[in-house]
């Protein structure tokens, strides 16, 4: 058990750390409002992370050409979701900035609570072809090979779970700390115009 556990501390680091358009974006979020929102969005995507290992455990190499057909629409779809939130983020940004609201919400009329920003970051995570791409790689490196028992599985699974998680609520107290330290109008729209113009390259970026 102690090597499926290690295995899906590897696995699980291995597709949260590199930081691309969903870690900026998380970023971002829990800049403009607070930590509690933060966590539960990197809880979303280490929830969306934990599903496909899971899937990857049970399901193995056999999936693998079911998954190639779509890889293409999924990047398209992924795309547009993401320049779709850049241009929101930054909309409400130039509005609460020309209304001097400080009140650090996406939106006046439908702040993101908690329960909002899981299921938002959880749906983005699980349409990111790169998750897709990694999870391709993940179910053939765990074919024969590996976790095999259940309880194995079981631990490989939550190890990766657990490693996800611990790096996005690292990303979101980051950007908790980032928010503080803007507290005027003006550090509020920069952050926000920035993180969106780059969530907007990288989303562009997928499909060139």
């Amino acid at each position: 058990m102690t090597a499926a556990v290690v295995a899906g501390l590897l696995a699980g680091y291995g597709i949260a750390i590199p930081v691309g358009a969903v870690g900026a974006y998380l970023v971002a979020v829990t800049a403009r409002t607070g930590w509690r929102t933060g966590a539960a969005a990197a809880l979303g995507v280490a929830a969306a992370d934990g599903l496909y290992a899971l899937i990857a455990v049970l399901g193995g190499s056999a999936l693998v050409p079911l998954l190639t057909p779509v890889m293409a629409p999924l990047r398209w779809v992924s795309a547009v979701v993401l320049v779709g939130l850049a241009a929101r983020s930054a909309w409400t940004a130039v509005r609460a900035y020309r209304a001097r609201n400080l009140a650090g919400r996406d939106d006046h009329d439908s702040p993101l609570t908690p329960l909002r920003a899981f299921l938002t970051f959880l749906g983005i995570t699980t349409l990111n072809p790169m998750t897709v791409i990694y999870f391709v790689a993940l179910i053939l490196a765990t074919g024969p090979s590996g976790p095999a028992t259940p309880l194995d599985r079981t631990a490989f699974v939550l190890a990766a779970l657990v490693a996800s998680a611990s790096w996005q609520l690292f990303l979101a107290s980051g950007g908790a700390l980032l928010g503080r330290g803007l507290t005027g109008p003006r550090g509020r729209l920069a952050t926000a115009l920035v993180s969106s113009a780059l969530i907007g390259g990288l989303a562009i970026h997928l499909v060139s």
